[in-house]
């Protein structure tokens, strides 16, 4: 599946699912009089903007490569990432603070039937989303896909949060406030989590020991020596991956031969790696 195709999916189901759910979180919300819940409602509508930003973002993403963008505009996804880990963050202090106030006037929620049931599909759906966004982020490398994946989730686990809030509220008056910080906690570490993975990608990421045995090994086998490869820097432009790094060759071979070696590595890494290489050489100093 088409990396845009799949953003678009999930961002229409995500979208409808979300809105569905928002509407009976609230009404459960109000009738019951739980800031939870109420919050847990706008944090499902948060969802659907989320995925409005994805939808966005992977049509940007998909756009070619310009004569202002040589490399594409896949860092779009991340960019969109960024402003997800955001509006989790700003949800997340509107909870805190209506928490805190509705402690201090030691308000409590009437929980009912109606709390009950709406909580408990909330989960399934929610949950359900999840796994969704996951399988098509595996089947695309997809990360705005992922990370609305992990908005998801965190809604997901606070309904459950919401619906012990309900079990326990009878005993415990000052249950829902304490569960609308849980929430926020959990929102701000989705945040975190979602934010830390873009800008990392968007800053450069140091390759991997794995990728970096393969890439050793793709070298050794092509020139059946160890030419001691360093210096090793990728450009991860989602849509593609760049990457650069020096090799040590005899410096006695000709400007041809250590051409068509290099050459040769270039197009083993881009067949077995998909990755665009550039290789600088350095001559082998004999004396």
């Amino acid at each position: 599946m088409e990396r845009k195709r799949a953003g678009y999916l999930e961002g229409i189901v995500s979208i409808v699912s979300n809105l569905v759910l928002f509407v009976l979180k609230l009404w459960a919300g109000t009738v019951s009089g739980s800031i939870a819940l109420i919050a847990d409602a706008w944090h499902t509508l948060s969802d659907s903007a989320s995925s409005v930003i994805v939808i966005v973002g992977t049509n940007l993403s998909a756009k070619k490569a310009d004569n202002q963008h040589p490399y594409g505009h896949g860092r779009w996804e991340h960019i969109t990432a960024l402003i997800i880990g955001l509006l989790l963050i700003l949800i997340a202090y509107i909870f805190i603070k209506d928490s805190v106030i509705q402690y201090r006037e030691k308000e409590s929620a009437d929980f009912g039937l109606i709390a009950i049931t709406v909580t408990i599909a909330s989960i399934a759906v929610k949950e359900g989303l999840a796994q969704y966004a996951f399988y098509l982020s595996r089947k695309t490398d997809n990360v705005s896909v992922k990370a609305d994946g992990w908005h998801h989730r965190t809604d997901a686990l606070s309904s459950v949060i919401v619906l012990i809030g309900i079990m326990l509220g009878s005993y415990l008056w000052w249950i829902d406030s304490a569960l609308g910080i849980i929430i926020s906690l959990m929102l701000v570490y989705a945040a975190y989590r979602i934010i830390a993975g873009s800008v990392n990608k968007l800053l450069g990421e140091k390759p991997g020991d794995d990728l970096l045995e393969e890439i050793i090994t793709i070298v050794n086998s092509i020139t059946g020596q160890d030419l001691q490869p360093h210096d090793f820097h990728i450009h991860n432009y989602v849509t593609h991956k760049e990457l650069t790094f020096h090799l040590i060759m005899d410096g006695t071979l000709t400007i041809n031969k250590s051409h068509e070696i290099i050459t040769r590595i270039e197009n083993e890494i881009k067949e077995k790696l998909d990755i665009d290489s550039t290789i600088h050489v350095e001559p082998l100093d004999h004396g």
